[in-house]
This record gives C-alpha cells, structure tokens and sequence, in this order.
C-alpha cells in the first residue's frame, strides 16, 4: 500500500478517468495548469539523458540547455495516465555525471545548441528528484556513459578518410584494433556505474515501480542508406551499420540485465522500431540523422553553431542521432504499456 492508502495502480487509474481532458491534450506538458485532488496522482519521475528528454523536437524548454521536449515520453505517459510528472532528463547527461552526480555545465549541450552568455549552469543530481513517495521511476540512461557519441563520430571520420575499406570503424573497434580495448573498459564501467544507479534509486525511492527505458533502433537495416547523405548517417560506410547495431543491441542488453537485478521492468523501444531507423524516409522514419530537419509542433528552431554549420546537407539542425517526434510517441507507446503492466 502506498502512503495515499490504495495501491498506485487503483489510484492511477482515478486519476486517468478524472484527467481525460488532459489525456485528449497528451502534447501539452504535463505539469502545466493545477489539477484537481492533487494528492491522489501517484508522483512520477523521470530521470535520463537526451533520448528521454526528446531533444530536437519541438516544443522544447530553453532555460537550462536540457532541450526536454513537451513532446517526450515523461510529458505524454504523464498526460495519458494521469501522473503527477517531475522531469529532471537532461540531453548529454550521463549516469554519473547527470543521474548520480551533479551534470556540469561543460556537459550541457542544448538546444538551444548556442548557450546564453555566461554558458549554462550546473545541475543537480537527477535522483535528488527521488523520495520515498515517489511511486514511478523512468530512466534512460547509458549511451553518454559509453561514449556513443564519440564512437560514431570516429566513424564519420574514417569513413571520411578510408575510402578503400568497406568498414573502417568496425576494425577499429573491434578485431584487435586500436579501439576495441578502450570500449570494452566502457562496457566495464558502464556495468559498474548501472548497478550503482540502480541501488541509489531503490535507496531513494523504495516503494517505487521502476523501468529502465532502452534505445529504439537506429540502423537496424543498413540496405536503405545511402553514404554521404546528413539526414541519415553522413559519411559511416555501410560496412560499418551492422557493428553499429550490434553496439546498440550490446547496450540494451545490459540495460536489461541491470533492470533484472533490481525486479525493475526493462522497456523495449528497439523492437518496435526496427523498421523505422535512420536509413528510412517520410513517416516510417522516426529518427533523426546527423543534421535533420525538426519535428513537432511550434516553430522553434536551432542556430547552428560553427560545427554545425560546417557539415553539409540541408538540414535544419544538428539533430545527431536522436528520436524524432513520431520516435517519441513509439517510446510513450511503450513506456505507457510498460508502467500499466508494472502496477497489475
């Protein structure tokens, strides 16, 4: 029982029946206005980093350089199920320097890309937002830990600067090149730091249904890429999108175990969007490339920045790789059903 009196799923469900209005607004954040019988909306809180948060998609907040979309998964399964949301996802936050420890500002990235004069300032802990009354727990989190970032820029670059190998960053990476150590003691440490993470949050929220939320798919099916095209992966060689892949797969996984370790429920966002990967176009695409025209409502844009405006291609942003809108309703899909099933 929780401290309201009735489990979170009975009061979930009250709060859903009193809140279709907000369920038939699902865009609108979920916090705006002040709902009635505040106290019976079991408290939810999301924590993560620039999958979470929705980066790129309008509408975005501006104050902070988190970029959380009103459009995300914490706004609309909030809006559909009737929680009470606090929203502490973060773009570029990482599960030690973002979820555990404070995200310093040379880690925040927007949008909006170009900071405000004086540049951003620290963040808190995302799990100072935890309580003991806290009753969900969303987070996703782990691709800043790893350096996924970084990983697929080094294979922009070589794929740039090897033209005659077919898969340049795979051999990097792997089969005793100069990268394959240096990402299996990211792997390590990523383990290591997940299973922190995973204890603080039961510490911290002790009564409360966690998910650990995963990576939709982004290359699944290298077949419709097209090499030197921004809007999907530049210039990563098709060689390189099954490693690539694989990477991605090798993550979740280790979400999935983490989740398992601690009886919180693993969200599986990949499955159901591996026939919408960066490599796809019009609305079976539902992931941006590395400079992508924006998403969402509103007419919000991004200045580039220098680097931004370096890279060719037409798009309107530098977006790098992150879910677009319809990516973000395949995540709210999913984490709903998840959260749902979680309180049965």
């Amino acid at each position: 029982m929780s401290r309201y009196g009735m489990p979170a799923l009975s009061r979930l469900a009250v709060a859903a029946a009193a809140s279709l209005a907000v369920v038939a607004a699902a865009f609108a954040p979920a916090a705006s206005g002040t709902p009635a019988r505040t106290a019976d909306r079991p408290e939810y809180v999301a924590l993560g980093d620039s999958y979470s948060a929705g980066v790129f998609v309008r509408p975005w907040e501006e104050h902070d350089g988190c970029g959380r979309s009103g459009r995300n998964y914490p706004h609309q399964v909030a809006g559909q199920l009737g929680l009470r949301l606090t929203d502490v996802t973060c773009g570029a936050a990482e599960v030690v320097d973002g979820v555990l420890a404070s995200q310093p500002a040379s880690k925040i990235y927007g949008p909006p890309t170009i900071p405000p004069p004086g540049g951003w300032s620290d963040l808190p802990p995302q799990v100072a937002a935890l309580t003991s009354g806290t009753d969900y727990v969303t987070v996703g989190i782990g691709g800043n830990s790893l350096g996924f970032g970084p990983i697929v820029k080094k294979c922009l670059e070589l794929g740039a600067t090897s033209p005659f190998k077919l898969k340049p960053c795979t051999d990097h990476y792997s089969n005793g090149g100069a990268g394959e150590d240096w990402l299996e003691g990211q792997f390590t440490r990523l383990d290591t730091d997940l299973a922190r993470m995973m204890t603080v949050i039961r510490q911290r929220a002790p009564h409360a249904r966690v998910a650990v939320v995963g990576y939709p798919a982004i290359v699944p099916d290298s077949s419709g890429c097209t090499f030197g095209r921004w809007n999907q992966l530049g210039t990563v060689k098709k060689g390189d999108m099954p490693w690539l892949d694989s990477l991605e797969l090798r993550l979740n996984a280790l979400l999935e175990k983490r989740a398992a370790y601690r009886a919180a429920t693993y969200v599986d966002t990949y499955g159901p969007s591996t026939a919408h990967g960066v490599c796809e176009s019009g609305d079976a695409k539902w992931m941006y490339g590395v400079k992508d025209d924006l998403t969402g409502h509103g007419d919000q844009t991004d200045p580039p920045n220098e680097q931004c405006r370096s890279l060719p291609g037409t798009g309107e942003a530098c977006t790098f790789v992150h879910p677009n809108a319809r990516g973000l309703d395949n995540q709210t899909r999913q984490v709903a059903r998840a959260l749902m099933a979680s309180s049965g």
